[in-house]
């Protein structure tokens, strides 16, 4: 009989699969903690924090050889290092996100991220920015797996509303010490603030810049025609277009000039930037399109 379904976000079996996956930051520190990334401090530490499931390529040494031999499967002892890696992963949840699927994807690209970081010791803040104005909608810094249902449950909450720009969303985000680590930026980016200074803020902060980017399938090969009124879902605002067809081509050169700026800006400062069909199954990108990039192992 199967078992109840742990969470909304993805069925068991993905959440399975992503228990043993590891984040793979570009920037490599100089030593190595037992959550499998690397800090800036030498030096080790004997304080025991956590378990988690062996995974190929993981160092035997911390095994415990304990638990193996009672149940014949090996489980990877965490230690506590000077200097933990920080998963800050900001949710962009602004009105704009609830159309199809991209609420829906981006949810479950932080929940897996957060799976990664939290069974691999490492600290996990989440922050979801609805409203201009307002405080982000916060999850503050949590680590192990004691802490995954908490997790879970926090982001399947998350509504899309409000107008919140994500490159203010970045600002408000930052005015709360962080620690060095990476930042997971999940959104449409459709703003029209630039996006320098949020990121050069990241990278002072010491956070690896992360950026996904997900659009719609109508978002990314927009099939117009005639006359068409649009409608800002934030604001409200509106533009009639007479003959919308002409005007596709010259979309596709700003959206594809967009998108070369966004990877520019984020290689500048040592990150990563990458663009996401919202309809494209969850599974396949996690375990297809984030491995071949090297955003996760």
């Amino acid at each position: 009989m199967a078992g109840a379904q742990y969470t909304s976000l993805f069925d068991n079996a993905t959440l399975a699969r992503v228990e043993q996956m590891r984040l793979q930051p570009v920037r490599r520190l100089t030593n190595r903690s037992r959550g499998e990334h690397l800090a800036g401090k030498g030096g080790t530490s004997i304080e025991f924090h956590d378990y988690r499931d062996y995974a190929a390529g993981d160092d035997v040494r911390y095994v415990d050889w304990n638990i193996f031999a009672r149940i014949q499967r090996p489980y990877l002892k965490l230690y506590r290092h000077e200097e933990e890696l920080h998963v800050v992963i900001l949710l962009d949840a602004s009105a704009s996100m609830q159309y199809g699927q991209k609420l829906v994807r981006a949810r479950q690209l932080a929940a897996a991220f957060a799976v990664m970081g939290l069974l691999n010791g490492e600290k996990v803040s989440i922050d979801a920015c609805h409203h201009r104005g307002r405080s982000p909608v916060s999850l503050a810094p949590c680590t192990g797996r004691i802490n995954l249902k908490r997790v879970l449950e926090f982001l399947e909450a998350i509504p899309a509303a409000g107008d919140f720009p994500i490159e203010l969303a970045v600002e408000e985000v930052l005015k709360q010490p962080r620690g060095r680590g990476m930042a997971i930026l999940l959104s449409d980016f459709l703003t029209f603030g630039r996006l320098e200074r949020p990121l050069n803020l990241l990278f002072s902060a010491g956070l690896e810049v992360c950026a996904i980017q997900l659009l719609t399938p109508e978002e990314l090969r927009p099939d117009l025609a005639g006359d068409v009124r649009f409608v800002d879902c934030e604001t409200g605002h509106t533009l009639d277009v007479s003959s919308v067809g002409d005007l596709l081509a010259i979309y596709q050169e700003h959206l594809a000039a967009m998108q070369a700026e966004l990877s520019l800006l984020c290689r500048q400062r040592s990150g990563r930037f990458l663009c996401l069909d919202a309809d494209t199954p969850i599974d396949s990108i996690l375990f297809d399109v984030l491995r071949r990039k090297g955003w996760v192992r």
